[in-house]
């Protein structure tokens, strides 16, 4: 039995102990983390990547289509928009992923749990009225799809490391891209290149390219798929690696990638071109005997992703670029621009329209995404009249951001048309619409209920969203406000630019284009130099 004369004195040993090992360590505020994650979601919403800019810059002075030309210079027209003005890059503002790697010798001095303190900085970031961006996170996905409101919860991943800070990696990852993601479990003999280029053209335009691959080989099925999007959050440098050369197997396959990924001509937007990866990163991962786990993840042209450390001396800084460092970029009008009057357009005007045109809109559009066609389809099965007129219309898939002070409408690019190629022949038989303008390719589903109606599908650029938006004079929801987003809104437009992408014989420019430069770039009809 200890005397108890010294029972005292261990209290204090112990006390003591426990003040030497605690201010050793980083005391990590609770507000610091929220607030820093807060600033860096709204910051990447309207901030590029300096070095994204720069690669995009480059595919533009490069390219040789003028289809693909313009749809870069739609894109970072939009993205100097969008740093001028702190408006979201594009209207899907993405589901945030966060990367964590805390520290040791961190202490939190906090009530909240890590992910619950990131929970909050999305939603104080996403419901930021100076900038509101789009709530697009839905709750019991394959039940009732209920919106959270306010874009939580997101994606959160934790690394245990040595060291007295948490580096913290955040992005905001639009659904068209991410819906692109690919994975297989590839037999050890089996070659990853060959892999990669048989999945790329089946990816289509949805990814909106010209962007990145995130590509993770090793691991297990779900560590390949993180390898792949962590890869994502390094900067493009591929130009540096050609200069000084692979040092090891992953980048050996960077470059092959790089070059035979550019040779399949995809180009910007899948209009074919001359650039459809500026980057490809890849991180792998000691693999078992009998696996070869791969994953493919794009970045679109909406990239948007920062980094910041924080060392318990408050909240992280994150320093705005400078204007002088985007490229003053002018869209060139080609000799195919047509205006068009969507309030007096015919059939016959529209079957004169060929794909490769471009487009400018002006007069009255209705607009409608998955849950208004759903609603919609589901109302002419019942035999119930719809809400709204679509005879002779045309409707532009979109689910626009929430305006703010004298803004008719947030930014309001286009969301991926595929997803509405199952409701396109009820649409067109039933309702008399005459046209679709949305993002990438059609199916061949949809492109045959086109020809067959001898309707049109018109394309606007993926990543170029506050630059649409400014083309909006006015908007009005005309059905199913309870929708939200995704309500069916119509806009009264002034020179919308559009590009034709499938015409009434069903002839479409993502089929011919691309194949088109793929012959050039392997015939060298054109300079080729990614």
């Amino acid at each position: 039995m200890k005397d108890s004369r010294f029972r005292g004195n261990d209290g204090i040993i112990r006390f003591l102990v426990k003040f030497l090992v605690y201010s050793q360590m980083t005391v990590i505020k609770q507000d610091d983390l929220i607030a820093s994650i807060a600033d860096a979601l709204q910051y990447i919403s309207y901030y590029h990547p300096l070095d994204f800019i720069r690669a995009m810059d480059e595919a533009y002075q490069r390219e040789q289509n003028p289809a693909a030309r313009d749809a870069i210079a739609q894109i970072l027209i939009n993205s100097r928009m969008c740093a001028l003005g702190h408006r979201p890059i594009c209207q899907d503002t993405g589901i945030v992923t966060v990367f964590l790697r805390v520290g040791m010798k961190v202490q939190w001095d906090a009530e909240m749990s890590v992910s619950d303190m990131c929970n909050e900085g999305i939603r104080r970031a996403y419901q930021n009225p100076d900038n509101v961006l789009r709530a697009s996170i839905l709750e019991d996905p394959d039940g009732s799809r209920k919106n959270t409101g306010d874009n939580t919860p997101g994606v959160i991943h934790y690394e245990i490391v040595p060291g007295d800070t948490v580096e913290v990696h955040v992005a905001a990852k639009g659904g068209g891209s991410e819906a692109k993601s690919k994975f297989a479990m590839l037999n050890p003999s089996d070659s990853v290149v060959d892999w990669v280029l048989g999945q790329v053209p089946l990816m289509g335009a949805g990814w909106c390219p010209p962007g990145m691959l995130g590509i993770g080989i090793g691991g297990t099925a779900e560590k390949a798929m993180i390898l792949a999007k962590e890869a994502l959050l390094e900067p493009i440098d591929i130009h540096d690696l050609q200069q000084r050369g692979a040092g090891n197997r992953a980048e050996e396959l960077r470059l092959e990638l790089y070059d035979k990924v550019n040779r399949l001509g995809i180009g910007a937007q899948g209009l074919g071109g001359l650039t459809t990866v500026m980057d490809v990163k890849i991180k792998d991962y000691p693999s078992h005997a009998a696996n070869k786990a791969v994953a493919i993840i794009p970045n679109c042209a909406a990239t948007r992703h920062t980094h910041f450390t924080l060392d318990g001396s408050g909240p992280a800084t994150l320093e705005p670029p400078r204007l002088e460092d985007w490229p003053e970029v002018t869209r060139e009008a080609g000799d195919n621009v047509k205006r068009v009057n969507l309030d007096t357009v015919t059939h016959d005007e529209v079957k004169t329209w060929k794909p490769g045109d471009t487009l400018l809109l002006n007069g009255k559009m209705l607009t409608g995404r998955d849950a208004a066609h759903k609603k919609m389809v589901d109302m002419l099965a019942n035999g119930e009249t719809l809400p709204v007129d679509l005879k002779g219309r045309f409707i532009y898939y979109v689910g626009p951001v929430d305006p703010i002070g004298d803004e008719v409408v947030g930014p309001a690019g286009p969301t991926t048309a595929t997803r509405m190629d199952k409701f396109t022949r009820t649409m067109l038989e039933q309702t008399g619409l005459l046209g679709m303008i949305g993002k990438a390719e059609r199916g061949p589903a949809a492109i045959e209920a086109i020809r067959d109606h001898e309707s049109v599908y018109l394309m606007a650029v993926g990543g170029a969203a506050y630059l649409v938006a400014q083309a909006i004079k006015a908007a009005e929801v005309v059905a199913f406000p309870e929708l939200g987003m995704e309500a069916v809104y119509e806009f009264e437009l002034e020179d919308m630019p559009v590009t034709v992408a499938v015409d009434h014989t069903g002839e479409s420019v993502h089929q011919t284009g691309p194949k088109l430069w793929a012959e050039k770039i392997s015939q060298q009809v054109v300079e080729f130099n990614p």
